[in-house]
């Protein structure tokens, strides 16, 4: 009897597990590499929330790696990120708390978690980005193409966003819509108006 109830709490508690696993990923959401999956560190500084209204595309404008995985490219990214550093154009960036970006989407089409969407992310150029719930692919789209699992993945992000914070297809834009800027490259940039067509109006 002893044994019966033990392997019932074992049920019982991984069942539990499997419900509350469940319960944390939001209906609907595609397939995401978790922040504790990549083995993110935590922020380095304080974090300002916001709410989503607004969807804004990005490159990483570095050319597109296909032998490095998804958990190495946000771990550089992040130690990039929460250090003082030069950008590619000379520029300086202070260190910011965290991976600047919500969501980073690799050229195989694999999405992972980069900040917490509950939080502002960061920018080097001149608009807030308050509000913002801010996905970057990556490549370099004035020299390259988007895959076709990137594309295929960011068309889900955009369609899961949109229906689950309401926002209308006029809201999902790119970084060039709010700044001086070449990001997310012309290749990508031209896709917009397609891409809009995967927020449903609501």
């Amino acid at each position: 009897m002893r044994g019966f109830t033990i392997l019932t709490l074992v049920g019982f508690l991984v069942s539990g597990c499997a419900t509350q696993r469940s319960a944390e990923r939001p209906k609907n959401a595609p397939e995401i590499l978790s922040r504790a999956e990549w083995l993110a560190q935590p922020p380095v500084l304080e974090m300002k929330t916001h709410r989503i209204n607004q969807i804004t595309i990005h490159h990483t404008a570095v050319k597109q790696n296909p032998q490095r995985t998804l958990a190495q490219k946000l771990t550089s990214l992040q130690k990039f990120s929460q250090n003082p550093g030069t950008l590619g154009n000379g520029k300086t960036k202070p260190a910011w708390p965290d991976v600047p970006y919500h969501y980073y989407i690799d050229c195989h089409g694999n999405i992972g978690e980069g900040r917490e969407l509950k939080y502002v992310g960061d920018t080097n150029t001149e608009y807030d980005p308050t509000g913002h719930a801010l996905i970057v692919l990556e490549g370099n789209f004035e020299e390259e193409e988007p895959t076709a699992a990137q594309l295929v993945a960011l068309r889900k992000m955009i369609s899961w966003l949109a229906g689950e914070y309401k926002v209308s297809p006029e809201r999902l834009g790119t970084h060039k819509d709010f700044a001086r800027t070449l990001c997310p490259g012309t290749k990508l940039q031209a896709l917009i108006p397609e891409l809009r067509a995967a927020v449903v109006r609501r």
